[in-house]
């Protein structure tokens, strides 16, 4: 009995303290990903393992994209494709299988002529992610880019956009200790979408917000500074 007790109890310390390890290496590569530091998310996806490793290439090709290094995007996100793809053959989770999704959909941004290719990919992984766990923001939060980045002739809508990024927000609110990843990036999309709906009001209160989630988040506030000029010229016309 005493035996069995010990194992269990190794068991949880073991569990608990990979989550940790985890949950901190998410949060160091969004870190340098919100600098831009491309050295460093280099080396994150050189040292980490698994879903970290694979996220961490997923931020550096975002980042690699925005500092106009196109090569390094997609051989990042090839990098990320193929640890999820071999991730999830092992361990299909709802996180697995929506950041495999959002791989995909960011390879067809990259290179529309992959559309054909990657595009039923993404849609069966985020839909297997769905089955797998429906209360994951992440899942919503990958389908409202989704929704954003689409064509509306192939499906994409602002409005189900803004609908997805707000039930993401609204999951993000349930307790977190792992991966946790996308609350600020939710207001920020749904933000997107509104300004696109032509709800500069509520595009504004959206990054403000992804703000008070995440206060050096800097995409959110270069949307601010961005639209607060436009908006301030407007008024003075």
């Amino acid at each position: 009995m005493k035996t069995l007790l010990l194992t269990t109890s190794l068991a949880l310390s073991s569990a608990l303290t990979s989550q940790l390890a985890n949950a901190d290496s998410i949060d160091n590569i969004d870190a340098a990903a919100n600098q831009m530091d491309v050295n460093t998310l280099k080396s994150y996806s050189q040292q980490d393992s698994d879903y970290s490793q694979a996220y961490a290439n997923y931020r550096l090709a975002i980042t690699a994209n925005i500092v106009g290094q196109p090569q390094l995007a997609v051989s990042a996100l090839q990098d990320a494709k193929a640890s999820l793809e071999n991730l999830t053959a092992s361990s299909s989770n709802a996180d697995n299988q929506a950041l495999l999704s959002a791989v995909y959909g960011m390879l067809i941004a990259l290179d529309n002529s992959k559309a054909a290719v990657y595009g039923p990919k993404a849609e069966r992984a985020i839909e297997q992610a769905k089955q797998l766990d429906a209360t994951n923001p992440r899942v919503a939060l990958v389908q409202a880019i989704s929704a954003f980045n689409t064509p509306a002739m192939y499906g994409g809508s602002m409005q189900r956009a803004a609908d997805l990024a707000g039930q993401a927000i609204e999951l993000y609110a349930n307790p977190c200790d792992n991966i946790c990843w996308g609350h600020a990036e939710a207001y920020t999309w749904r933000g997107l979408a509104k300004q696109n709906l032509g709800d500069i009001d509520g595009a504004l209160a959206d990054w403000q917000q992804a703000l008070a989630v995440e206060s050096d988040y800097a995409w959110a506030q270069f949307l601010l500074k961005q639209n607060g000029q436009a908006v301030e010229q407007s008024a003075k016309r």
